[in-house]
């Protein structure tokens, strides 16, 4: 440490006995402000565009093409992930955090002047790549200088990085792109700017604060297996993105498969030939501790992002919120994933028993997820806040809990690679969440608006309100009502590519559409709640190993004195 006691020293020797840790806890949470600094960079960044995109797309002239703005930045940020953690378990951690820091600041800037679609695509892409490291050794790090024991309490810091950064990302993104200029530059792009300055000061702090011993690195590096794995990942990230544009079955969706399918086989046949230098070594599979907890990160993270997913839908399309009112109505969750943070970090370090609580947290989001499938267009919001707080506080019992047992089911040395696998296998376990859940949703609107369009139909209120709207001066609006008159029964589908009109309507002609979005959400809230069930039971067969007292750094050198 540049300003605090030296690792070595008598004071710190006394810290390490009673710890188990080279580090004070003033010195872990001065660490521990560097690393949320660049956890939240990434965080920020995924709430923060998702708000704005649209504005973005309209003024660069490529709504058409807005998704390959996210499958790039995806691609990118999920297969950079393992190779992170296996290069860091062989040369370190500091100078890969902190590349990983100015890669995406780089890719900030860059995205902030970008002209075109196609040009912040390919600079989203130079985000992702840094992105990819933030996350997962941020935790490795905090893996290396905390017991275990010790780690769920300072964890939850990092759940709180992702809460604020849920509920600030859409407020940031709403005031940045709704704004014509700031300081003479288009609104929309301090979007991206705004990461610079957070980026800078988190360079500084972990370069100042974040001192860990060197590594020497002898292995081979996984050159092969990491291109393997982008060959098997990336046609199946892009089809998890635009197989709703393209059909499932499409040729392209099929070469994708293909392609994507003899890639995961060319990887697994490489990591097995690499045994320990492998990316993935395929002896950690072996472990049931880890293979379980990785089962259950893919199984947890479809249906936990693809039911958030929808929340935020639900509000703005059904409710009738702002991108900005709906990430205020989104903070029962937070408040929830942080209580339960704190709560199960401190019972954990209490007992040294971690096992209840993933249980706990499986429970309740099934419970709530199933809960949401009886949300109706009428709901009071306190009743739709409350599941949510549930949801939140049974999420805040599992993802910790989840890392921690990953990260101790393996040696200390392989901590990179534990942290970055339950990383990776969350990210892709959302991807596929979030492409199946969209899908099952757009594939049933249509339908139930159409009959929630025909139940209304024969009612007084919903004729007046049809020849109210057919007088209206919004072309829109009028286009629909005189459609609606005439039986076209084509508006029902409009929604699909803008839901903004349904605000627009008299209250007897809006609610059709929003009774049948929110019974076409019905289906995918009991979908996800049936996966999160899978996840419960997975759970029962989880194994407690006892939690490790040292830190990485620390376990590392009691096995090598070892004789």
């Amino acid at each position: 440490m540049s300003d605090t006691t030296a690792p070595g020293s008598e004071a710190t020797a006394s810290a390490q006995d009673s710890t188990g840790t080279d580090f004070t806890h003033k010195q872990i949470l001065t660490v521990i402000s560097g690393l949320m600094l660049g956890m939240f960079l990434a965080a920020l960044d995924q709430t923060i565009v998702s708000t704005s995109i649209r504005t973005i797309a309209d003024d660069l002239q490529g709504f058409s093409i807005q998704a390959w703005v996210t499958t790039a930045y995806l691609i990118t940020a999920t297969i950079s992930t393992p190779l992170y953690g296996k290069l860091s378990d062989l040369y370190g951690r500091k100078q890969f955090f902190l590349a990983a820091i100015t890669i995406f600041v780089i890719g900030s800037a860059l995205c902030g002047f970008a002209t075109s679609m196609y040009q912040l695509a390919a600079f989203r892409a130079v985000q992702g790549l840094g992105a990819g490291g933030l996350f997962s050794l941020a935790l490795t790090i905090v893996g290396d200088i905390v017991p275990p024991r010790e780690r769920a309490k300072y964890q939850g810091y990092f759940l709180a990085v992702f809460g604020t950064s849920s509920v600030l990302g859409p407020v940031i993104g709403g005031v940045l792109s709704g704004a014509d200029e700031i300081l003479s530059i288009t609104g929309w792009r301090w979007v991206f700017f705004v990461n610079v300055p957070i980026g800078v000061v988190a360079l500084f702090v972990v370069a100042k604060v974040l001192n860990l011993p060197p590594r020497r690195g002898n292995a081979v590096v996984d050159w092969g297996g990491a291109a393997a794995l982008a060959v098997g990942l990336v046609p199946l990230l892009i089809i998890a993105e635009q197989g709703r544009v393209w059909g499932w079955g499409s040729g392209r969706a099929v070469i994708c498969y293909v392609v994507g399918a003899l890639g995961i086989a060319a990887f697994i046949a490489v990591e097995v030939r690499m045994k320990s230098n492998a990316l993935i070594p395929m002896r950690f599979f072996r472990n049931s501790t880890f293979s379980i907890g990785l089962l259950l990160s893919v199984v947890t993270g479809a249906a936990m992002f693809g039911g958030i997913t929808l929340l935020p839908q639900y509000l703005q399309v059904v409710k009738g919120s702002s991108p900005t009112l709906a990430g205020f109505q989104m903070l029962p969750l937070v408040l929830g994933i942080m209580i339960a943070s704190v709560f199960s970090g401190q019972m954990i370090s209490r007992t040294g028993h971690y096992r209840p609580y993933p249980i706990i947290g499986t429970t309740l989001m099934t419970v709530c997820m199933f809960a949401f499938s009886f949300i109706r267009y009428d709901t009071p919001l306190w009743a739709i806040m409350l599941a949510m707080f549930g949801f939140g506080f049974g999420l805040g019992n599992l993802m910790q809990p989840l890392t921690l047992a990953i990260q101790n089911a393996l040696p200390p040395q392989d901590m990179g690679v534990s942290t970055s696998s339950a990383t990776f296998f969350r990210q892709i376990g959302g991807t596929i969440g979030v492409a199946a859940f969209l899908s099952l949703l757009f594939s049933r609107v249509t339908d139930t608006i159409r009959d929630a369009l025909i139940s209304a139909a024969a009612t007084p209120e919903f004729q007046s309100a049809v020849g109210e709207a057919a007088q209206s001066g919004d072309p829109t609006v009028a286009g629909l009502a005189r459609g609606l008159a005439s039986g076209d029964g084509s508006a029902a589908g409009g929604v699909l590519e803008d839901t903004s009109f349904i605000q627009k309507l008299p209250t007897a002609l809006g609610d059709p559409f929003r009774i049948g979005f929110s019974d076409a959400m019905d289906q995918v809230f009991v979908a996800a709640g049936v996966l999160l069930a899978v996840g419960f039971v997975i759970n029962l067969f989880h194994k407690e190993i006892p939690l490790r007292t040292q830190g990485g750094l620390a376990a590392q050198r009691t096995e090598l004195a070892e004789p």
